[in-house]
């Protein structure tokens, strides 16, 4: 699956781009290429600069206009540009007719996303997803990769290699994810065995948005090293520790992170992984609060386990790397409408986040701030699932508590 490495070998520059549309505004698009160059650098790229254009929708051609794709031919040329990453998901058709304009490696969210999979994959089990995602994507798209075959010209019996070659091409694409999807499902029963084997323990998974300091706070409630990097989906594979809080022992899962647009393909084949969400008594949401967007980040987690599993599941929201809040003070004679970098956290703790009560905590995993409160929630939330579990426990509880 080549097609979507990028050489490790060597730093290749991009250019980034995106659409003002009635959907998301021109700030909304800044945060997304923002957040589209740490997903290029953390693929080995280097972002060079952004490109975006307002339109209504995007060019079915093109994606950008004829003008703006012309602008930037003209940066990759002079610049020597290796490669066009677009925010959003390109037609067979859009790509080809992009690569033919620039001469250069074209992009879209989903590729990269998946290249960044390929990256990461470690275990057996993470680079058959990965590789069952990558032929998904694939599948649709395969025209553009035969263009240098192209059928022809004639009428009956004339029919070219190219088009031979792609249904070849087709059928084995189609053969492998049939043989990974065989394959993933051995997997997934091992691992269901694996689950069972765990007896009645309370589970309790980690999710967010990823690079919010997951396996960070994993590493410091189970005193483990589970990778922890300041980089995008830096855990693939779902972490599964017991813990003991005081008298109470527990497993607690580390799983991947969720990201906007996250492709369909990967959540369809990373569905082994993501039932250690499903099967949670509890799920601890890890929110970086330090973050402007962390409230669209909160709703991206949202929709995301909804498509998982549609039953609600207990939630405790950690508000973590409060030591990394910052804002803006507001001059006196400034009577423009404050933004959200002009709010304290102590008055963010007094908006709607106050509605949560005991259901949210403000942490910082990487300075241990307010670990030990978060222990005690934690602590009561798995007693109290732990004793409608097993209600001859309580009056044990109870003993241990007055001591």
């Amino acid at each position: 699956m080549k097609e979507f490495i990028i050489s490790e070998a060597q730093t290749e520059k991009a250019v980034l781009v995106g659409l003002v549309t009635p959907e998301q505004n021109e700030q909304k698009v800044r945060e997304y290429l923002d957040e589209l160059a740490f997903l290029a650098e953390t693929a080995g790229v280097v972002p060079e600069k952004k490109f975006y254009q307002r339109l209504e929708m995007p060019n079915s051609v093109t994606f950008v206009g004829s003008g703006k794709l012309q602008e930037i031919k003209e940066y990759v040329v002079e610049h020597e540009i290796g490669v066009v990453i677009f925010d959003d998901e390109l037609s067979a058709k859009q790509i080809r007719n992009i690569e033919k304009e620039l001469q250069v490696k074209i992009l879209d969210r989903t590729s990269l996303i998946l290249d960044i999979f390929a990256r990461r994959a470690q275990t057996a089990h993470a680079k058959k997803q990965v590789e069952l995602a990558q032929y998904q994507y694939m599948l649709p798209r395969l025209t553009r990769l035969w263009t240098h075959l192209e059928r022809q010209r004639g009428g009956v019996g004339m029919r070219g290699p190219g088009e031979t070659q792609l249904e070849t091409d087709r059928r084995i694409v189609l053969d492998k994810i049939t043989h990974l999807k065989h394959e993933l499902e051995d997997i997934d029963k091992q691992k269901n065995v694996q689950r069972k084997n765990r007896g009645k323990m309370v589970r309790v998974a980690l999710v967010g948005y990823t690079n919010v300091g997951k396996s960070t706070l994993m590493n410091l409630l189970s005193k483990s090293d589970v990778f922890a990097e300041n980089k995008l989906f830096a855990t693939l594979d779902t972490t599964v520790r017991k813990i003991v809080i005081e008298n109470l022992p527990f497993l607690i899962a580390d799983t991947v992170g969720f990201i906007r647009k996250l492709p369909t393909e990967l959540v369809e084949s990373f569905k082994s992984t993501l039932d250690e969400v499903r099967e949670a008594d509890l799920l601890i949401h890890i929110v970086d609060i330090s973050h402007p967007s962390f409230e669209d980040q909160i709703k991206v987690v949202n929709r995301t386990l909804l498509e998982i599993n549609k039953e609600e599941k207990p939630m405790i929201i950690v508000f973590n790397k409060v030591d990394a809040f910052t804002f803006v003070e507001k001059e006196p004679d400034d009577l423009t409408p404050r933004t959200r970098e002009n709010i304290t956290l102590d008055e963010l703790k007094d908006s709607w986040m106050n509605k949560l009560q005991d259901n949210c905590i403000f942490i910082s995993a990487k300075q241990h701030i307010n670990i030990d409160a978060l222990k005690s929630l934690l602590y009561e939330r798995v007693k109290q699932i732990h004793i409608t579990r097993f209600p001859y426990n309580d009056f044990l509880y109870q003993q241990y508590d007055e001591e």
